[in-house]
C-alpha cells in the first residue's frame, strides 16, 4: 500500500489542515509525524510554550486516534528522523506546512535536499494566505499594512477542508507523546491555560456565539478582557486561521475588526518571509536606542516601574503567559520609547513568557513600537498615563494585578505618587512621564 508522511510543525490539528488532507489524498496510508527537535528542547523551549505544546500534541493524538490513526512521535534532528521514517515505511511523499522563519525555511530546504522531489510544502496553513502575496509594483513584499490589507481582503481563500473521516497507519514504531517536563526544564506561569485543537475549537465556538459582537467597542478596554484569547491556538496551529476568517462575519464592524487582526498576523509573516533578518535586526534604521540601563530593564521586567498601567501588564505576563494587545503596546512603548532601551531586550523577554510568542508577530510588533519597523509614524510614543486614562479609566485592570494599590479609588490608582503611597509598598516612578 502507498504511504505518505504528514509532518506536523505549527499545524497541530486535523480540521482544515492542507498537509494532512494532501497526505491522505496522496496515499492509502498516512504517517502523522511529529519530531521532538533536539535542537530546540529542552534548553531553548520556554516553559509556557512547552506546556501548551504538550497539551496540543496530546489533543492532536486524541483526534487522530478517533479516526483510526495516531500521532507518530520521534526524537532527534528533524530532517534525520523524517528521512528515517521515509525509508522505514517506503513512503512516496512528505507533506509539511509553509512557514517563514529562517529555521523553518532551512528545514524545508534540507528536506528537499535529502529527499529530492518527495517533499511538498503547502501554503495557507500557518497563515490565511501565502507569504508570496506581493504588491503589483514588483517589490518583494508590502511594507505598509493598509495596502496589504486591501489586497488581503480581496485575495482568494479556499473553503475550509474537512477533517479526514478515517486514517490508516502503516506498521511503525512511535515514541511516547512528550510531556511538558521533557520539553522544558523551567516552571510555567502559575495561571497559564493550555489546550489544543479540541479546546481551541470549543473556545472559537464560544467566541463566535456572542462575545465577538462587542470586539470593536471593547477590545482595547483592558478591564473588560474582551479579546478572543485564541492567539496561542493560532500560533500552534490548533486552529486554522483560514477557517477562523471564513467563520467570522466581516459584514459587521466587530467581525471586520477581528479579521483585521488576523490580517496583521499574515502581514508580519510576509514581511519576515522577505526580510528574515528582521527577526533580530532593524527593519528600518532609526534613532539609536539610549545607553543600556540594566536596573531600568529589571524594573520593567518585574513590573516595578512606578507606572501602574505598565506594571499591571508586566505582572499579568508573568502570571498568565499572556496579556491583551493594548497592554503589549503600552509596555513595549514604555521600554523602547520612554526608557529608550533596545527593542530586542523586550522582544526576548516576551518570547520567553508569552505562550503565543510567534517570531514574526512578536519581533515585528516590537519593531513597530520601537520605530524601526513598518509604522508610518515611527516617532509616536504611548504615554502610559494617557493610555491608562483612556483604556483603564476606572483603574479596574490595574487593581486586578496590583493588589498593593487596590485601596486607591477609581482613576487615582494610576498616579499613586499623589496618594502618599509608601515607596516600600509600591515604587516611585523610575522616570518622569507626567509632563509628557
Amino acid at each position: 500500500m502507498s504511504v505518505a508522511i504528514a509532518l506536523f510543525t505549527r499545524d497541530l490539528r486535523v480540521h482544515d489542515n492542507p498537509v494532512l488532507t494532501a497526505a491522505a489524498r496522496a496515499a492509502d496510508q498516512v504517517v502523522p509525524l511529529f519530531v521532538v527537535d533536539e535542537a530546540l528542547v529542552p534548553a531553548r523551549c520556554p516553559p509556557n510554550r512547552a506546556h501548551f505544546l504538550a497539551a496540543a500534541l496530546s489533543e492532536l493524538d486524541g483526534e487522530l486516534r478517533a479516526r483510526g490513526g495516531s500521532l507518530v512521535v520521534r526524537r532527534g534532528a528533524v530532517v534525520d528522523e523524517v528521512e528515517r521514517v521515509f525509508e522505514e515505511t517506503g513512503a512516496a511523499s512528505v507533506h509539511l506546512a509553509e512557514d517563514v522563519s529562517r529555521y523553518s525555511r532551512g528545514r524545508e530546504q534540507s528536506l528537499r535536499d535529502r529527499l529530492n522531489g518527495a517533499v511538498h510544502c503547502h501554503s495557507g496553513s500557518v497563515t490565511t494566505t501565502s507569504a508570496e502575496l506581493v504588491p503589483s509594483t514588483g517589490r518583494d513584499h508590502f511594507a505598509v499594512f493598509t495596502p496589504y490589507f486591501r489586497r488581503w481582503s480581496e485575495a482568494h481563500r479556499r473553503n475550509p477542508l474537512p477533517a479526514p473521516r478515517s486514517l490508516s497507519l502503516p506498521p511503525i514504531r512511535s515514541d511516547a507523546v512528550p510531556g511538558a517536563k521533557e520539553l522544558s526544564a523551567g516552571e510555567p506561569s502559575p495561571r497559564l491555560t493550555v489546550g489544543g485543537e479540541t479546546t481551541g475549537r470549543a473556545l472559537l465556538r464560544d467566541w463566535l456565539d456572542g462575545p465577538i459582537d462587542s470586539y470593536a467597542r471593547d477590545n482595547d478596554n483592558l478591564a473588560a478582557d474582551a479579546t478572543s484569547r485564541l492567539s496561542a491556538h493560532l500560533h500552534f496551529g490548533c486552529l486554522s486561521p483560514t477557517e477562523v476568517v471564513r467563520r467570522v462575519d466581516t459584514t459587521t464592524e466587530s467581525g471586520l475588526a477581528f479579521a483585521r487582526q488576523l490580517a496583521w498576523r499574515d502581514f508580519h509573516h510576509q514581511v519576515l518571509a522577505a526580510r528574515p533578518d528582521a527577526a533580530w535586526s532593524d527593519y528600518r534604521r532609526r534613532t539609536a536606542a539610549g545607553p543600556s540601563d540594566e536596573k531600568a530593564v529589571a524594573a520593567w521586567q518585574d513590573g516595578c516601574t512606578g507606572y501602574p498601567i505598565v506594571d499591571a501588564g508586566m505582572r499579568q505576563l508573568r502570571a498568565e503567559g499572556w496579556m491583551p494587545g493594548r497592554a503589549r503596546l503600552i509596555t513595549a512603548s514604555f521600554l523602547a520609547k520612554s526608557l529608550r532601551q533596545d527593542w530586542r531586550i523586550g522582544a526576548a523577554h516576551f518570547l520567553h513568557w508569552l505562550v503565543d510568542a510567534d517570531l514574526a508577530n512578536n519581533q515585528l510588533n516590537w519593531q513597530w513600537v520601537a520605530g524601526t519597523g513598518t509604522d508610518t509614524r515611527p516617532n509616536r510614543v504611548l504615554n502610559p498615563l494617557r493610555q491608562a486614562d483612556r483604556y483603564d479609566p476606572d483603574g479596574a485592570y490595574v487593581r486586578r494585578w496590583l493588589p498593593e494599590l487596590a485601596h486607591l479609588p477609581g482613576a487615582r490608582i494610576h498616579r499613586p505618587w499623589r496618594e502618599n503611597v509608601d515607596p516600600a509598598t509600591y515604587p516611585v516612578p523610575i522616570i518622569d512621564c507626567v509632563g509628557r
